[in-house]
């Protein structure tokens, strides 16, 4: 009954986003490269990751049911939300 604490693939291209945005920041404030290279080093580094993701690695549809009506309720929600704001 213990929880599994592992990460999936997704959670791993996450953080590698992350830590590369991250990355290129710190490149940026902490060495004599300008904040906005290093910014765009870490962003096209992260670019790739999410080629990865989406073209190498599509996410799968889920077949459960759950998650096919928790998506239509949180679309039900959404439009509610938007509906105000067209009047």
């Amino acid at each position: 009954m213990g929880v599994d604490h592992s990460l999936g693939y997704y959670d791993k291209i996450l953080i590698a986003i992350a830590a590369s945005l991250a990355g290129g920041s710190l490149v940026g404030a902490a060495t004599s490269v300008a904040f906005r290279l290093g910014l765009l080093a870490g962003a096209l580094l992260a670019t790739v990751f999410v080629y990865d993701a989406v073209f190498r690695h599509p996410p799968q549809p889920e077949t459960n049911s759950k998650a096919r009506y928790a998506a239509i309720v949180w679309h039900l929600f959404l439009a509610l939300l938007l509906l105000p704001s067209l009047r």
